[in-house]
């Protein structure tokens, strides 16, 4: 159930590089959001002349929702502006989530940039619920910089495995190439495993290649310019297969923004 919600602004820290972070007190919102779902956010600055913008939620516990977010244009730049204490108007929790790995399987994560956030709050979900599987995380980022929120993910009990194109940190090159080769190294013990992934277009297609190659499930969360949230505008449009296979225009924000990858069509 989705709630229109005055939140106040808990914290609003530098996460570096350009990142924030932000905690809003959600008692309505937080208790319902789960893993890949997503909030819109009123941003105080700019509440009487522009729209909502949406936000991946990096965490939901005890009343409280937070945010990950890189400063990239003027919405962000405004937010980024809110003092703790503030009042925000948020909507959510917005749009379909990651569903938990079967039984006995690895969840496998799949990150870039601040496509780590959904994942974050998969791992933490993962670990307040018990489950017996450590999550692996392979993050990746045009430099050490990009790396963000692994000494979380490694707080949460996941093994973090990084990659930087520059070689910062990490592995040196695209992540995908530790990647092959943990899921060589899973496939060759016959232990089960679930692919999860958020990023930048070139990865999730990657990810989600390889989970139709292999044979296992895959959740892919997609990045579209959202404008409306709810569905009504249709400007968030990923393609997808229907039933019969044909193709069909999915909007991200209500079919998404978490797509199985035998769903997803790339271009």
């Amino acid at each position: 159930m989705k709630h229109d919600e005055t939140c106040r602004v808990a914290s609003h820290v530098d996460a570096g590089a350009g990142y924030k972070r932000i905690v809003l007190e959600a008692p309505a919102i937080a208790p319902e959001t789960r893993p890949g779902q997503f909030v819109h956010v009123r941003v105080p600055a700019l509440a009487d002349t522009d729209l909502r913008r949406p936000f991946s939620v990096f965490d939901a516990h005890g009343g409280k929702i937070e945010i990950l977010y890189k400063v990239v244009g003027r919405g962000t730049e405004a937010f980024a502006q809110t003092p703790p204490g503030a009042e925000v108007s948020v909507l959510g929790p917005l749009g379909r989530g990651f569903p938990a790995p079967a039984a006995g399987a690895t969840a496998i994560l799949v990150g870039g940039g601040y496509g780590v956030a959904p994942l974050h709050f998969l791992a933490r979900d993962l670990a307040r619920s018990g489950s017996a599987q450590r999550p692996v995380v392979f993050a990746g980022g045009r430099t050490a910089a990009d790396l963000l929120a692994v000494e979380d993910f490694e707080a949460a009990g996941a093994r973090c495995i990084l990659a930087t194109e520059d070689g910062s940190r990490g592995a040196k090159g695209f992540v995908t190439g530790p990647l092959d080769a943990a899921l060589k190294e899973f496939r060759a013990a016959g232990r089960p495993f679930e692919l999860y992934a958020c990023g930048p277009d070139g990865l999730l297609k990657a990810v989600t290649e390889r989970a139709l190659e292999l044979g296992v499930p895959g959740w892919i969360s997609t990045d579209r310019h959202m404008v409306c949230g709810v569905g009504a505008c249709f400007a968030c449009i990923q393609k997808t297969r229907d039933a019969s296979g044909g193709t069909v225009n999915s909007r991200c924000c209500i079919n998404g923004p978490v797509f199985k990858a035998a769903e997803l069509v790339w271009d």
